[in-house]
C-alpha cells in the first residue's frame, strides 16, 4: 500500500507493507488491486501493543474479511508474515508534499516521561515538572486577565507544567519515553514537523529489536499526533504563530486523565489584543462555579493560594 497523507496532511507517496498507529493517529493509504478476478483473499488487521503481554484468544485481536473480486471466485490463502519481514513507516520517514524545509530552531524545550506509582501502589505518568491538574481559574482566562504578567508561566499555577511561548518563535520539542509503554502525544493548536527519533534510556531494544535511529529528509512531515516509543525520543518542530492556550497530552486516555500533560501558552500578549471570550461562555463558566479572572488560583499576582498541593514524581 502506499500512504498518502497523515493526520489530514498530504505527504509524499510512500510504500509500505503495514501501519503502526497510535491512538488518534490518521492515514490515508491507496491501494493497487490485482488486474484480475482469479482469486479472492482474505484481509487481516491485527490490533496489539508491544508493552502488552499476548494471551491465547484475547491478545492480539485479529479482525478479517473478504477482498471479494468475484462471487464463486476461490479463496486464495496466502502464508502469514512477521512483523519483520513487513516494511513498516518510522515516524520521521514520511516527507511533506509542501516540501517545506526544517525550520530553524530559536527555543528547545526537553521533555522526559516520568513513571512513578503512589501509596496505593497506582501508576501515575508526568510530562513536565508535576502531574498535570486542572487548576481553579482555566488557562486560556488567566491568559486573558493577567495583563503582562500572564508572560510568566509561574501564575498558571504548577500543576498546569505551562510554557509560555514568544510569538512566532520556532519552538523544538524533544519528548523522551525511557518507560517500557508506548506513548502516542497530541499536539492542539498545530501540526508539528516530525525531525527525528532514535534510541533513549535502557535498554534500547524492544521485542529484541533494536530501536532505530532515524533522521527526516530534507521535508518533514507535519502532524499534529506522534508516537514515541517505548525507550525512544521524538523530536518536533513548529513555529508559534497561533496565539492560544493549547494542550499536549497523552492520547491514551487514563494517561492524560492521570497526569501526562502540558499546556503551552502561547503568545499571551498578542493574544489579549486579538480575542475576548464570549459573554454566554463567561455566563455558563459562572453558572458551575468556574472562576474567569485571575491567576491560577484566582487571586492577583503571583498568590496562588488555594490552589491543591502539586503532585512531583520521586526524584
Amino acid at each position: 500500500m502506499t500512504v498518502i497523507e497523515a493526520d489530514g496532511v498530504e505527504s509524499m507517496p510512500l510504500e509500505v507493507d503495514g501501519l503502526s498507529m497510535g491512538p488518534g493517529q490518521r492515514y490515508s493509504v491507496i491501494i493497487t488491486a490485482h488486474n484480475s478476478a482469479e482469486f479472492n483473499y482474505i484481509y487481516n488487521v491485527t490490533s496489539y501493543s508491544r508493552f502488552i503481554t499476548k494471551e491465547e484468544g484475547f491478545r492480539p485481536i485479529v479482525y478479517t474479511g473478504l477482498v471479494d473480486y468475484k462471487d464463486g471466485t476461490p479463496t486464495k490463502t496466502i502464508p502469514a508474515l512477521s512483523d519483520e519481514q513487513l516494511v513498516w513507516p518510522e515516524e520521521a520517514q514520511l516527507q511533506a508534499h509542501d516540501k517545506q524545509p526544517r525550520l530553524p530552531v530559536d527555543r528547545h524545550i526537553e521533555l522526559t516521561v516520568k513513571r512513578f506509582t503512589d501509596v496505593y501502589n497506582v501508576p501515575y505518568s508526568a510530562l513536565g515538572s508535576t502531574l498535570y491538574k486542572s487548576v481553579l481559574v482555566p488557562t486560556l482566562y488567566t491568559a486573558l486577565s493577567m495583563g503582562d504578567l500572564a508572560k510568566n508561566s509561574s501564575i498558571y499555577g504548577p500543576q498546569t507544567n505551562a510554557y509560555v511561548l514568544k510569538h512566532l518563535e520556532v519552538v523544538e520539542i524533544v519528548i523522551n519515553n525511557p518507560a517500557i509503554e508506548d506513548h502516542t502525544f497530541h499536539f492542539h493548536g498545530h501540526n508539528v514537523q516530525v525531525i527525528e527519533t532514535g534510541p533513549f534510556g535502557s535498554p534500547s531494544t524492544i521485542n529484541g529489536q533494536p530501536v532505530p535511529h532515524i533522521l527526516s529528509g530534507p521535508w518533514p512531515m507535519w502532524r499534529d499526533t506522534v508516537q514515541v516509543r517505548a525507550f525512544e525520543f521524538i523530536r518536533v518542530r513548529f513555529r508559534a504563530d497561533n496565539p492560544g492556550v493549547w494542550f499536549l497530552h497523552c492520547h491514551l486516555a487514563i494517561h492524560m486523565y492521570n497526569g501526562l500533560a502540558v499546556v503551552f501558552v502561547e503568545a499571551p500578549d498578542v493574544l489579549q489584543q486579538r480575542q475576548s471570550v464570549p459573554e454566554e461562555m463567561v455566563e455558563m463558566c459562572k453558572r458551575q462555579g468556574i472562576l474567569t479572572q485571575g491567576n491560577g488560583a484566582g487571586n492577583q499576582g503571583f498568590d496562588l493560594s488555594g490552589l491543591p498541593p502539586a503532585v512531583y514524581p520521586p526524584s
